[in-house]
């Protein structure tokens, strides 16, 4: 049976024959293994469109020990920035240019000149913060794509700020619209760093960022490589197998 055209949703034509900005937010379990596969979107869609990829990454995290194994970095790696570490290794590796920001968003960078926000953060009140900052600036981003997990599950959802939630068809919920909880800052948060390769994988599973990165850049590139995307995200759970698509607004 065909898929109802009014089930998708699609990319706004401003996005054609150009580069696109993408700020990622977040270079450790999820930012990382989002920012490598950034890398092969980008070759992607340079092969077949006129798109391409202009990647900002900020962090202001420093590679430990506790890293080593579920994140891409080496023991060479340790004490140096996250983010310039990584960017600078896939800018030689793939002749690109993306610019790395050892700092914390969104006080180190300016997110009104970007079109893709990408959060890969670990707590709440990071998420508040990047979307305060969201609301203040003119323009804004067209996408907001959140990546948050637990020690074997997880979630990924794409949203569009800046728009008034019911007066466009077309508009998808950002993060804190779906999950309004995230505004309770009473709720206790646990972002305490591990101290060694052993607890940090007591606390997470081994690959459960690589799985959540994967799912969200097929999304990416669905939705950035052929125009349109059928779901707004899922929910993953690698103990139970289990992968649950988060619905497009309207969806039957």
């Amino acid at each position: 049976m065909k898929a109802d055209i009014r089930d998708r949703h699609y990319l706004p034509a401003h996005f054609d024959d150009r580069a696109i900005r993408v700020l990622l937010v977040g270079c450790g379990g999820n930012g990382a293994q989002m920012l490598m596969g950034l890398a092969c979107l980008d070759t992607a869609l340079r092969a077949i469109s006129s798109r391409s990829l202009d990647v900002i990454v900020v962090d202001d995290d420093i590679v430990t020990q506790a890293n080593l194994g579920r994140q891409p970095f080496y023991r060479c790696d340790i004490g140096n920035s996250k983010a310039r570490t990584l960017t600078e290794r896939i800018n030689l590796a793939h002749g690109l240019a993306w610019k790395a920001v050892h700092g914390r968003a969104p006080g180190a960078v300016d997110i009104g000149k970007t079109d893709i926000l990408i959060s890969c953060v670990d707590t709440a009140s990071a998420r508040r913060a990047i979307g305060a900052a969201m609301a203040g600036e003119k323009p804004m981003p067209a996408y907001w794509l959140d990546l948050g997990n637990r020690a074997s599950d997880g979630q990924y959802l794409i949203g569009c700020p800046g728009h008034v939630p019911g007066t466009d068809a077309n508009r998808l919920p950002t993060v804190l619209e779906y999950f309004p909880e995230i505004a309770d800052e009473s709720l206790a948060e646990d972002d305490a760093p591990s101290c060694s390769v052993a607890e940090a994988l007591e606390r997470q599973s081994l690959f459960v960022n690589r799985v959540l990165a994967s799912h969200a850049l097929a999304l990416l590139y669905d939705l950035l490589g052929r125009g349109s995307i059928g779901h707004a995200g899922a929910f993953i759970n690698l103990a139970s197998g289990q992968s649950i698509a988060i619905p497009l607004p309207g969806s039957r």
